[in-house]
């Protein structure tokens, strides 16, 4: 049974590497790994050595504390993550100029007031 630190330390790998745009191939490439082991971390099947959460954090550009935030010292369970539509949405919309982002976000809040009534 997975350990609830390394399935949050997982959740937070796969989160940033969605809004980054990146593959498991990808991020295995950059840190020396198999695509098969990236899965396994994101998942907290296998727990990820110091030095690879290291590696890790240098590839999605992110420091090591990144992966360990949201998670309390009384936590048992990993915090809710954004859901992999969203991830890449937000991905996509962090590529965009400013004016265009405000233009996204004025867009999402009309339609969620809408929705509300």
């Amino acid at each position: 049974m997975s350990h609830p630190v390394d399935v949050h330390v997982g959740h937070r790998i796969r989160h940033r590497r969605w809004t980054k745009g990146m593959t498991q191939q990808q991020l295995g490439d950059k840190v020396g790994v198999q695509f098969q082991q990236i899965q396994k971390y994101e998942l907290g099947t296998n727990r990820v050595a110091a030095s690879r959460l290291w590696d890790i954090a240098r590839a999605l550009d992110v420091q090591v504390t990144y992966f360990y935030d949201g998670l309390e010292l009384s936590d048992t369970s990993p915090t809710l993550m954004i859901d992999r539509q969203a991830a890449q949405l937000l991905g996509m919309v962090m590529t965009l100029p400013v004016t265009q982002r405000q233009a996204i976000s004025d867009l999402a809040r009309s339609i969620a007031k809408e929705t509300r009534v």
